[in-house]
């Protein structure tokens, strides 16, 4: 049995470090649902976890089986966005858009995915299940820091993340988070976040 970390092939992006860093980010494959709304009240946000991570030990189960492949699948992240900038401002956080994912290993091809859901499916009546897909995602240039506390308090964090690339670029694309932390497990003032923005 071949076992692989994901986490540490892939080094700082997904392993802390102190300050602000900056990285490039390549193209991996992720399982995504896309939605919109709080992700403390709104059912979407946690009918696309709940199908992520279904999914995501599908795939692994798999690649267990079939290519005697293990490994530890990765954490939830999501990106985030709005077409009102200033609901982020005021936390209306019902206007927010999102995007869920979960990182997947190379070997993980479209039609171990397909047959992945196929599966779920048949064992588990899942909404997002329909809206899950694998994507190509890449962001390139970036700049990354380690929030740790509850998510409602990342607002200095991010600010402070966006000063230090307005000094030396400017932003672009979607903020990302990485959530290193299991909120039903750990305390809200020990969540580990990866705050990750692109940058010009």
């Amino acid at each position: 049995m071949e076992k692989i970390d994901l986490k540490r092939s892939l080094g700082p992006l997904y392993r802390p470090a102190p300050g602000i860093v900056e990285l490039d980010v390549p193209a991996s494959g992720f399982l995504m649902v896309d939605g919109r709304g709080d992700p403390d009240t709104a059912p979407a946000w946690r009918e696309a976890v709940e199908a992520l991570y279904a999914v995501a030990y599908a795939v692994k189960f798999a690649l267990k089986r079939r290519r005697a492949l293990d490994y530890v699948v990765m954490p939830l992240e999501a990106l985030w966005w709005s077409d009102d900038l200033s609901s982020f401002v005021r936390g209306d956080r019902a206007a927010w858009q999102w995007t869920a994912m979960i990182m997947q290993p190379p070997e993980a091809d479209a039609d171990l995915v397909a047959e992945a859901v196929a599966g779920v499916r048949a064992k588990k009546a899942l909404p997002a299940l329909r809206r899950l897909r694998l994507e190509s995602f890449a962001e390139g240039r970036c700049a990354q820091l380690l929030h740790v506390g509850p998510y409602r308090d990342e607002g200095l964090a991010i600010a402070r993340l966006h000063a230090w690339i307005r000094e030396r670029s400017a932003l672009r694309g979607r903020h990302h988070e990485i959530y290193l932390g299991d909120p039903r497990r750990s305390r809200p003032e020990k969540l580990k976040t990866l705050l990750r923005q692109p940058m010009a």
